[in-house]
């Protein structure tokens, strides 16, 4: 892999994951306060979004990722990230297989696969992925037919595998230091900054939660 892993460490400690509302102005907006409160990477995941407006809000992310020297991904969709300039993506078990994501995006960039047992987890490590997003930790509504990960398997996912993980799924300033103590390395949150009545102040939250945790 060409890139630091110390970076993809920094990358994957306040990983903000887009949501489905339709005015991309408002998407960039709080995006924007959440770099301000030190999201460390953002996700553009939009499921139901057509190809070319994704490739118009994920030029704008990149720029804005760039002006707070943060990281970028895209969830799924390798053309939007390669025409995008993206740091990386993330694919899930029903997604591109990460070795056929390999393929198309070489070695500079990022390839993160969503992973809920220790089998997914040490496949995903074998296909060659960077690292790991476990859950869904908790129930949530922006997935609600997610599969659910236990803390145990959490901990027993991140000592099996030699790649940081990050979790995913409900995850709160209130949870995020449970998550790190049992082993990842940050937390991947979309309501909790996304639909917070401060994105700001919501991050800057978690990122303390996380790094004091980190620290420990």
């Amino acid at each position: 892999m060409g890139m630091d892993k110390d970076k993809l460490l920094d990358a994957l400690a306040v990983y903000v994951v887009t949501d489905d509302r339709p005015d991309h102005d408002e998407v960039m907006d709080i995006l924007r306060q959440a770099l301000m409160g030190g999201a460390t990477a953002i996700q553009l995941r939009r499921k139901h979004e057509d190809g070319k407006a994704l490739v118009e809000l994920g030029k704008k992310i990149r720029r804005l990722t760039k002006e707070f020297h943060a990281y970028y991904f895209v969830n799924d969709r390798i053309d939007v990230a390669l025409l995008t300039n993206a740091d990386g993506v993330h694919v899930g078990q029903s997604d591109i297989a990460c070795s056929d994501a390999r393929a198309l995006l070489g070695l500079d960039r990022w390839i993160g696969v969503s992973a809920c047992t220790v089998n997914e987890a040490m496949q995903a490590q074998r296909d060659g992925a960077d690292y790991l997003g476990i859950g869904s930790m908790m129930p949530t509504a922006t997935k609600p037919d997610a599969d659910l990960c236990s803390l145990d398997e959490l901990k027993t996912i991140a000592k099996a595998v030699a790649i940081p993980v990050v979790t995913i799924g409900g995850m709160t300033i209130e949870n995020a230091p449970t998550m790190v103590a049992a082993g990842a390395c940050g937390v991947a949150v979309v309501s909790a900054v996304m639909r917070a009545t401060d994105p700001r102040q919501a991050t800057f939250g978690i990122r303390q939660a996380v790094r004091q945790t980190r620290r420990m």
